[in-house]
């Protein structure tokens, strides 16, 4: 399995991975799209760009020790997810119900993400106040 974000991304577009002269198009999108992830609290807190095709997939998520069971689900979803919004702006469907069908399916994939998220890094909105000699602690 191919490991370089471009790479892969290329390939699923069906670019092949030694032409390079759709790479700065696809380069823009991924970071697009890792933009994205960021804002549903996937990646690194600081966020993700990739400049060539040396970036990895562990690069951007690396597998946490020890490894949480739902780490495989939450990267194969990433790279869904990455190439669904790059396809979705690179090489948009012509028709309509196949355009609407893929922008159906990134909303899914956007949704269960940040379910596979919540598993692992939810914060409680409401944590409990504790106080100490009067005085609320955080």
């Amino acid at each position: 399995m191919e490991e370089s974000i471009l790479k892969s991304t290329k390939k699923i577009l069906n670019v092949g991975v030694d032409d390079n002269s759709f790479d700065l198009d696809i380069i823009t999108h991924i970071n697009s799209a890792f933009s994205h992830l960021l804002t549903l609290g996937i990646g690194p807190k600081a966020g993700f760009v990739i400049l060539d095709d040396t970036a990895t997939w562990a690069d951007f998520l690396p597998a946490p020790d020890p490894v949480p069971d739902n780490y495989l689900p939450i990267l194969s979803a990433v790279k869904t997810n990455v190439a669904l919004r790059v396809r979705l702006i690179f090489d948009p469907p012509q028709m309509s119900s196949v355009l609407t069908a893929l922008q159906s399916t990134l909303e899914q994939s956007d949704w269960r993400l940040n379910i596979l998220r919540e598993e692992t890094d939810w914060v409680d909105p409401d944590p409990p106040v504790v106080i100490v000699d009067g005085e609320e602690m955080p």
